[in-house]
């Protein structure tokens, strides 16, 4: 039981119940009260002192604000003062370099000056000179047209000599005697005089142009001049197709004809070499001949005839003159071969005689050194006998006599 207000109530009276859950609820959320609003003070505190630093950063702020104003304002006086000195130095720089520039151009136009007057003096000079070898160039060029002159008349002059030749050349003997004085000429250059024989007669009666007397192989071989050239100027002679037709082909037959001749003529067997040369007079024909007649090339080489002009004839008898040299070389090899062995012999003869002078040599040098032992004996025997002492000895003391001949101890 209980008493409230002079009310008895029972404990177990729902009424009592009722209100005591309500007054414990009440206490309850009370307590949850009290909790909340201390946490949220605990919680209101960090709050409350970011509060102040912020308010602490805004005063510093504030005042940092106030720094940079008054900085700008120095900043701008600064900026200010120095336009005001960078002017005045600009100025100043420029009324210098403006006089630099004045004091420059007058001495400028000064030495223009100068260097006008100096050219027109050079230009004088230059003009007076330049007179002196007009002058000079004229009287040299009056001289070379004299010279000129005389050049004419040695045209001239070889215009007719060329003429003549033309005339010899126009003749088949004089042709002949050209090409064989030509061919002459170059063997002469490339060979020895005893290496060859001009217009030497073979055994089948036959007259060679020339005759190079070269070793077994390939043995004398034969070169020949007399080619013939009338085919050739009609060949460059010709002024349409009809003669050029003809003109080949008689150029063709002639040199076909003549390479017959010369491999019937000039190869004999057992006599001359294995082949013969063709001389041609002239690069000219020679170039023609192997560019537009090949085939004729092939048969020359097919008969054993090879054709020659002079460059390449003159190459071939250098050639020719390596071949005798070595055959020279190899005659010369067996009197060479007996020449070492005769010098080989006087050799073993120089050493037999050598080691007999040694042997004397060494006979002499010991009896030298005998000689000179005898003499050192000899001489210290007369040491020993100008060392005597020849005092009285007495009777019966020879105790200090050495005898001749003998030595002590």
């Amino acid at each position: 039981m209980i008493e409230i207000a002079g009310t008895k109530m029972a404990l177990n009276d729902p009424v009592v119940l009722v209100a005591g859950g309500i007054v414990t609820l009440i206490l309850l959320l009370l307590f949850m009260s009290l909790r909340a609003s201390n946490r949220s003070a605990r919680m209101a505190e960090p709050l409350a002192r970011q509060m102040a630093h912020l308010g602490q950063h805004v005063q510093q702020l504030g005042q940092g604000q106030e720094q940079l104003r008054g900085g700008l304002q120095h900043v701008s006086d600064t900026q200010a003062n120095a336009q005001v000195q960078v002017i005045q130095t600009v100025e100043s720089r420029l009324s210098s370099v403006q006089q630099q520039m004045n004091d420059r151009l007058a001495d400028n136009a000064m030495k223009s000056a100068r260097a006008l007057a100096e050219m027109q003096e050079r230009m004088k000079e230059s003009l007076h000179g330049s007179s002196k070898q007009t002058a000079t160039s004229l009287t040299q060029l009056q001289e070379r047209l004299a010279a000129i002159d005389k050049a004419q008349d040695n045209i001239t002059k070889l215009s007719g000599d060329v003429l003549s030749l033309q005339d010899i050349l126009s003749n088949k003997q004089t042709r002949g005697a050209f090409g064989e004085i030509q061919l002459n000429d170059i063997v002469s250059k490339a060979l020895p005089s005893d290496s060859f024989q001009l217009q030497a007669t073979l055994s089948n009666g036959r007259r060679a142009d020339c005759l190079i007397n070269l070793p077994n192989p390939p043995g004398p071989i034969v070169i020949d001049s007399k080619f013939p050239l009338e085919a050739y100027e009609a060949l460059i002679g010709s002024t349409n197709d009809m003669e050029l037709k003809a003109a080949v082909q008689m150029f063709r037959t002639t040199v076909r004809k003549h390479i017959t001749d010369i491999s019937q003529k000039y190869i004999l067997d057992g006599e001359t070499a294995d082949g013969a040369l063709m001389f041609l007079p002239s690069e000219a024909v020679y170039a023609e001949l192997h560019a537009k007649f090949p085939e004729l090339v092939q048969e020359s080489f097919s008969k054993r005839v090879w054709i020659v002009s002079p460059t390449t004839c003159m190459a071939t008898l250098n050639t020719m003159r390596a071949i005798l040299k070595d055959a020279r070389m190899r005659e010369q090899a067996g009197a060479i071969r007996k020449e070492l062995g005769m010098l080989h012999k006087d050799v073993e003869r120089l050493e037999d005689r050598v080691s007999n002078l040694d042997r004397h040599f060494g006979q002499a040098a010991k009896d030298i050194s005998d000689i000179k032992i005898s003499a050192e004996k000899a001489g210290r025997r007369a040491q020993r006998l100008d060392n005597f002492d020849f005092e009285e000895l007495a009777p019966g003391d020879h105790t200090n006599v050495v005898p001749l001949g003998k030595t002590e101890g």
